[in-house]
């Protein structure tokens, strides 16, 4: 027979309190974080169990407001703008274009997170820095956080690691993050005419990991940033009274191949974020 204190046990946590009266967000009054802890702020609450210092949280919002957007040719936009059009909800129009947000397009952030760590945990055992960036990025066939289809310079790169550079000049993160990503771009760009700079996945991905964010936040972080995107994106779409949007204008018909398996051909060009 089930009893009570199993069926409170079922769903427990040590995130959220809530009883007639009382809301507390990992321990604190919920009254005491309304107009005192930003949302930033109260996302670091939620996910690490403490509220970051000042720095932290200003560090943690620079990447989170440089990750909020990249246009509609973006698959996670698009598809949020032809939802929208579908005569569904802005929360249906939300979710269909974060469920878009995978390992390919959204993933990147995560994925150069654990290259950096890797090549932290490589140093500690006792490799060069060098070593260990060619052990790790050997492993890739396309290195995540570095290199993109539009930009030949991420114009969000070169603010984001100033921050970072700053943050390490007074101490409010260690700077072994950042030292790796940037070792990792020299070992790509050696030997080549075209550059292959960071991009804005692998700026974000040395923020998330100076501070201490495990590899699969760094996901979770770029999707809550990428909503505010998609929200502005779907709304802008509903306000235009569309109906039935697709993906190409409708005097464009696709290509018809009479071949099933005759593939388009032409390069991976990556994914656009």
């Amino acid at each position: 027979m089930t009893t009570e204190s199993e069926v409170a046990d079922w769903w427990a946590t040590s995130i959220c309190r809530m009883e007639p009266g009382v809301v507390e967000l990992r321990g604190t009054p919920i009254q005491d974080l309304i107009g005192n802890a930003g949302l930033v702020a109260t996302i670091w609450l939620m996910t690490r169990g403490r509220l970051p210092e000042p720095r932290e949280a200003a560090l943690l919002e620079a990447a989170m407001v440089a990750s909020v957007d990249h246009g509609p040719q973006a698959p996670s936009i698009a598809i949020a703008r032809m939802t929208a059009t579908c005569g569904v909800g802005l929360n249906n129009a939300m979710a269909s274009g974060v469920n878009a947000l995978g390992d390919s397009h959204g993933g990147a952030g995560q994925q150069c997170v654990e290259l950096l760590t890797e090549i932290v945990d490589l140093q500690t055992e006792g490799q060069s820095l060098a070593a260990a960036t060619e052990r790790a990025v050997g492993r890739y066939r396309y290195v995540p956080g570095f290199g993109h289809r539009f930009h030949p310079v991420d114009p969000r790169r070169d603010p984001l690691l100033a921050l970072v550079d700053q943050a390490v000049a007074d101490g409010v993160v260690a700077g072994r993050y950042a030292l790796a990503a940037r070792a990792v771009e020299t070992f790509l760009n050696n030997g080549r005419t075209k550059p292959v700079p960071m991009n804005i996945d692998g700026a974000t991905a040395v923020i998330y990991a100076e501070l201490g964010f495990p590899p699969p936040l760094a996901r979770g972080l770029f999707v809550l940033s990428r909503s505010v995107g998609i929200l502005a994106h779907a709304w802008e779409e509903t306000s235009r009274g569309l109906r039935n949007k697709g993906p190409i204008p409708r005097s464009i018909l696709p290509t018809y191949r009479a071949d099933p398996n005759l593939a388009p051909g032409g390069p991976d060009l990556g994914t656009p974020r």
